[in-house]
């Protein structure tokens, strides 16, 4: 059976276009909830693969998107590299951070696959319990947003430590990011090896950097990952949602060798559809919080993300996770809205 969501990463138009969304298995589910409580904490649950592969499958169960997402999170590469990594409850990741090249140096590449053993197993068996017709993804952070975390020691911040670093020794930066492409690359490479289909790079930080910035930090790095990537798997397709990069995404689909770009919320459909010509197809990009406000709001603004990419090789997907917020309910509808269109 030929997948509707690998059809589209091929350069097919499809109507309805394939949809999966991010952050699809999480919070907002009851089944979720109740399958949490079984690990001791966040990072345990994620290197149990009896518990991801049941996380991974439970929207697949409810709403049948086209395309599973694999159950794990962006900080199993630097807990695998060997920096001290916690999920803090009500507080987020929590990591020892970098402050020099004598910190990084300390990372450990050689031991990556046999930390990581529990994610391939997770990857294999999703492959064998899937439906026919639904896509794996298999996925990773970019290093430019790993790197953050890494310095940083946790998210929401102003990535002012890492960028007065790199701004003030490039070569360290260079390094660091070098070495989480390569590490990255390596690790999605397994994750093809026991049964992706198809992978994607989360850049959530990319839209901090200015524009030279985002060509060393972002661009760079993601080129080198595509590039080993495909020279063992050259028709795996790599999808790059490098957020909130706006003008900067169509450079990225021209300069990174992805196939395909995911899109936040801010991005105008009819100027991605002008603009981002690179690339074999977009995804993207209801705001996550149109989603949980649900009603009138859903229906249109669903209509206008169908409409606005109909002419373009599209997937349909929210411009960031799903909220822990968000109705089932309104999930629900969301399906049935992208499956009765008539495009």
């Amino acid at each position: 059976m030929d997948k509707r969501f690998l059809q589209v990463l091929r350069g097919e138009r499809l109507s309805p276009p394939p949809w999966w969304l991010m952050r699809q298995a999480g919070r907002y589910l009851p089944e979720y909830r109740d399958l949490r409580t079984k690990a001791k904490n966040f990072l345990d649950f994620c290197y149990r693969p009896e518990l991801t592969v049941e996380a991974t499958l439970q929207p697949i169960r409810r709403f049948g998107m086209d395309a599973a997402i694999l159950f794990s999170d962006i900080l199993v590469v630097p807990d695998a590299l060997g920096q001290k990594v916690e999920f803090r409850e009500g507080e987020g990741p929590a990591l020892d951070s970098l402050s020099s090249a004598a910190d990084f140096a300390r990372l450990k590449p050689e031991r990556l696959h046999d930390a990581l053993a529990p994610v391939y197993e997770t990857v294999g068996r999703l492959a064998s319990a899937l439906p026919r017709e639904t896509a794996l993804i298999g996925f990773a952070g970019a290093p430019w947003t790993v790197a953050v975390y890494m310095v940083e020691g946790k998210g929401g911040t102003d990535c002012g430590k890492i960028r007065g670093w790199f701004r003030r020794s490039p070569e360290d930066g260079k390094s660091l990011l070098t070495l989480l492409a390569d590490a990255t690359a390596d690790y999605l490479i397994r994750q093809i090896d026991c049964g992706a289909e198809a992978i994607q790079l989360f850049d959530s930080w990319a839209g901090v950097l200015d524009d030279d910035e985002f060509r060393r930090h972002v661009i760079d790095p993601t080129r080198r990952i595509v590039g080993r990537v495909k020279a063992r798997h050259p028709d795996v397709p790599v999808i790059g949602f490098p957020r909130e990069a706006g003008a900067l995404y169509a450079e990225y689909a021209r300069e990174t060798g992805v196939d395909a770009v995911s899109l936040d919320s801010a991005v105008v459909p009819a100027d991605a559809v002008a603009t981002i010509t690179a690339v074999r197809a977009l995804q993207g990009n209801l705001d996550n919080r149109v989603l949980v406000a649900g009603g009138v709001a859903l229906e249109r603004e669903t209509r206008l993300v169908l409409e606005g990419f109909r002419d373009r090789p599209h997937i349909f997907n929210l411009g960031h996770g799903i909220l822990p917020e968000t109705p089932v309910a309104h999930v629900e509808r969301l399906a049935a809205i992208i499956r009765d269109w008539k495009g």
